[in-house]
């Protein structure tokens, strides 16, 4: 039960530059928070990017099974990238305000600091309206879908930072999903006082099959894009033993999926990697539970919500040592580490997992289960209730 008083929700105001239908860990934190949120009573509202650049409105939509009005802004294909839309940035302003006027929220929590996320906090901040942001972005990884030269794009990271630190003053309390988010956050910008609260999920909607796995499957779940460096997978599938057989299964859709194809197909294992492209969270579950490993070499995760469902599901990780990724594999426990790009070690750290007793297995699953508890829902909704009324929270 939250310490949330019940004769006096909230209405809360949540900005998201990108949301259902998109699939990133943004928008999944997003649309578990607003669920969560509903389910606790409180009046929450959303605002994120329509799908057409000709549909403005409010409609009351299904979120993670919850009903809530979302505040649809019109917004335009970014066309390097094969989702990405964004509301345009000269007319955001003023659907914040007529918004704002209406609405009239206690509490604003943005989810980025560009263009629905900026608009929401200055037009907030000027109604003293109490702004709590979440950091999810870092402008490194933009620069995937620009095609920007090298020189311009050191100046559009730090353009980036810069107006990121100009829209953050703006909060009363900021966040990210862990400490090494934080850290990064407060390296990049003069915001102090960052807080790490984890984009949390419910353990219980996951199922872990603790049998031993007949067959050596590995899984990635996530966008497949750039940053999430599947490649590196790829190439190093072929170095593992040929004897354990090694299937992978890469879940999810992105822009980078004809080439990766083609990776596969140039390096003798198409037969043996299935790209499945957007399914179901039913589809998703089942592909986690039926795995042997969970295997991710980005470089770029802030958390990674989809290693946590891993974790959830029973799953030993191999990840790449490298932003967040450590805070949750920790290594020879729950999987292993291995040096971001290097596939060769890559290939010798799914080994160990696929090579392991049935008793070391059986201890990884159970390490991946246990370390996934602190991640719970309800404690992220616990500290962003007390944070939305302003209460103090521990760091």
């Amino acid at each position: 039960m939250s310490t949330t008083d019940r004769q006096n929700p909230l209405r809360i105001l949540i900005g998201c530059d990108t949301f259902l239908p998109d699939v990133n860990g943004a928008a999944r934190f997003a649309e578990r928070l607003a669920a969560g949120l509903v389910q606790r009573g409180e009046d929450v509202h959303v605002v994120a990017p329509s799908v057409r650049h000709n549909r403005t409105g409010s409609f009351v939509e299904t979120i993670e099974g919850e009903r809530m009005t979302v505040h649809r802004w019109a917004s335009w294909r970014w066309y390097p990238h094969d989702w990405l839309r964004f509301v345009l940035p000269w007319r955001a302003r003023g659907y914040a305000r007529k918004l704002l006027d209406r609405v009239r929220p206690d509490v604003i929590h943005i989810q980025s600091h560009i263009v629905i996320g900026r608009a929401l906090a200055i037009e907030g901040s000027k109604r003293g309206i109490r702004i709590v942001a979440t950091n999810h972005v870092m402008p490194e990884n933009v620069l995937d879908f620009t095609l920007l030269p090298e020189r311009a794009k050191r100046i559009f990271v730090r353009w980036g930072w810069n107006a990121a630190d100009r829209v953050l003053k703006l909060a009363e309390a900021i966040t990210t999903p862990t400490r090494r988010a934080a850290d990064f956050l407060e390296r990049s910008t003069h915001r102090r006082g960052v807080l790490p609260v984890s984009c949390g999920l419910r353990a219980s909607n996951y199922t872990a099959d603790l049998e031993p796995r007949s067959e050596n499957t590995l899984v990635f779940v996530g966008r497949v894009t750039l940053e999430k460096e599947i490649d590196v997978i790829l190439r190093a599938i072929p170095r593992v033993d040929p004897a354990l057989d090694v299937s992978f299964t890469v879940v999810g859709d992105g822009d980078q999926r004809k080439n990766l194809e083609k990776l596969a197909a140039e390096l003798g294992i198409a037969d043996r990697v299935a790209f499945t492209g957007r399914v179901t969270d039913e589809q998703l579950r089942a592909h986690l539970t039926g795995a042997s490993a969970f295997v991710i070499a980005s470089i770029a995760e802030l958390q990674s919500i989809a290693t946590m469902e891993a974790m959830a599901s029973g799953l030993p990780i191999v990840a790449a040592d490298a932003m967040a990724l450590p805070h949750l594999v920790h290594h020879g426990e729950n999987g292993y580490l291995f040096q971001p790009g290097n596939d060769r070690e890559l290939a010798e750290q799914i080994e160990k997992v696929l090579k392991s007793s049935p008793e070391q297995f059986a201890h990884m699953q159970r390490a991946s289960l246990e370390a996934v508890q602190v991640h719970d829902i309800d404690r992220t909704l616990d500290t962003f209730e007390a944070l939305y009324r302003g209460e103090a929270v521990a760091g």
